[in-house]
């Protein structure tokens, strides 16, 4: 399973460790993932997702799972997110 936030696209970063005498050794910062149950107003089901602390407080901040990915760029969201979103936007489409 793949260190990836499935909303935002954040990943692993490196950097480096320094002791007490600065000697540096590589390390990687993960990002804080949660797997977390969305629901999505149109179309009436939780969305089960692999997302950082962030993006859920983003997700609040929008109003939800469907505006978040209404604004959201194509090309940072996983597979699975992107095709939650395309259905999104086909319920909405056939409502209105």
């Amino acid at each position: 399973m793949s260190r990836r936030c499935e909303l935002t696209g954040k990943g692993p970063m490196v950097g480096n460790n320094s002791s007490h005498a600065n000697n540096k050794t590589k390390r990687r910062y993960l990002p804080n993932l949660n797997d977390v149950t969305l629901q999505s107003e149109t179309l009436n089901r939780g969305i089960k997702l692999r997302i950082s602390a962030h993006a859920l407080r983003s997700v609040d901040h929008r109003g939800g799972l469907d505006a978040f990915l209404a604004k959201a760029k194509d090309d940072e969201l996983s597979p699975s997110a992107l095709k939650v979103k395309k259905e999104i936007a086909k319920a909405q489409a056939a409502s209105a």
